[in-house]
């Protein structure tokens, strides 16, 4: 079969034999660049109008399929909804309904999931038939996305009764509810983070997560492939989607479409997964150190002694950021070793250029004396 190529690949299609790992590799039948173009068809889809439609509805939100849910978590069904295949989940929060099912509905938030436990069964089963039926019918008429049963138990009559009325799914699970309920939570946040695309590499380096910015051809590429060979992970390459999964804390990742995948020029696209093995990439990593490569400029002011820490704000949240000047023969893969394992160490409270001031400053007072 033929892959249509799109014109924005083209350009990774012109891989070089001049390197024996990717000679042998294409002798044996695996083609890098064919892979990659193919990822990039089937990512050039044709949308229909339907799907354009449904595209534009979430465009202003992150969402995640509630069957992706039913399979991450081991969910079992009381009951599944006609449209059970479109439900999205768009809201990280997850609730507990005791006060609507006392008939308190003041502030109540559609969108979120809700689970009952053992306390929520237990006030139920004290009431009478039509009270519940009451309780149900209000309930269950706010299309809220899922209704979520904890600790194995059964959904009461009057429950269903009112799922099937409002086409309202209703799952179950075994694990208590404080688990489920904290579990979805933690997933949520993660899947529904907000997030940006930006160019860069991102690698990890001895658990530090580095996010290498720099101008194209500058050698952004050729470094992390050195950092791979001493043992090091590859994350990410060209484009890098960073997720804000807390206050604090950013975590990047390669979009689908280009994962594993890394351009050389000179090359081409390889697949860093099957040169060098599954130890050498990894889904995703926290983001703790950003590192600028630009060009050297004689007369140029460039840090020297590291005190003052720099940052880079990416989604509202602050990333220590140092600038490394490039020139010829620099060993760039050991230069960023150094600078990961430095900012582990500044994060866990010892910083050399301090120490260095200090010592510099206590030598020179005790000289004058």
């Amino acid at each position: 079969m033929q892959v249509k190529i799109p014109e924005k690949m083209k350009k990774f299609l012109n891989a070089g034999r001049g390197n024996f790992k990717v000679a042998k590799v294409g002798e044996f039948g695996y083609n890098t660049s064919s892979c990659y173009a193919s990822a990039a068809a089937r990512q050039q889809t044709v949308p229909t109008a339907e799907a354009e439609r449904e595209e534009q509805a979430m465009a202003s939100t992150y969402s995640v399929p509630l069957s992706e849910l039913v399979n991450e978590f081991d969910l079992n069904f009381f009951y599944k909804a006609s449209d059970y295949e479109k439900i999205h989940v768009t809201v990280d929060d997850v609730s507990r309904p005791g006060l609507h099912l006392a008939g308190f509905f003041d502030h109540f938030e559609p969108m979120r999931i809700y689970v009952c436990g053992t306390v929520e069964m237990a006030y139920l089963q004290k009431l009478s038939h039509e009270e519940r039926t009451i309780i149900f019918d209000r309930f269950l008429s706010y299309k809220i996305p899922v209704l979520m049963i904890a600790r194995g138990y059964e959904p009461l009559p009057e429950c269903l009764e009112m799922a099937k009325k409002y086409d309202v799914t209703v799952l179950g699970s075994h694990a208590a509810t404080s688990y489920v309920v904290s579990s979805l939570i933690t997933y949520l946040k993660q899947a529904l983070a907000p997030r940006v695309t930006r160019h860069g590499v991102l690698v990890e380096i001895s658990g530090e997560g580095i996010l290498i910015n720099g101008d194209s051809g500058i050698g952004k590429s050729e470094t992390a492939i050195e950092l791979v060979k001493r043992g090091h992970r590859l994350i990410a390459d060209d484009a890098v989607e960073i997720r804000k999964v807390s206050s604090r804390q950013l975590v990047g990742n390669a979009p689908e479409v280009l994962r594993h995948y890394i351009e050389l020029r000179g090359i081409g696209v390889i697949n860093v997964a099957k040169l060098f093995g599954m130890g050498a990439v990894k889904d995703s990593c926290n983001i703790d150190l950003i590192i600028n490569m630009v060009p050297w400029r004689d007369g140029e002011a460039y840090d020297r002694l590291g005190i003052e820490t720099q940052y880079t704000e990416i989604l509202d949240v602050k990333v220590p950021s140092i600038t490394i000047p490039i020139t010829p023969g620099r060993n760039l893969a050991v230069i960023f070793e150094v600078a990961a394992i430095n900012n582990r160490q500044k994060r866990m409270g010892y910083n050399a250029a301090m120490e260095f001031t200090e010592q510099m400053s206590k030598f020179f007072a005790n000289k004058d004396d």
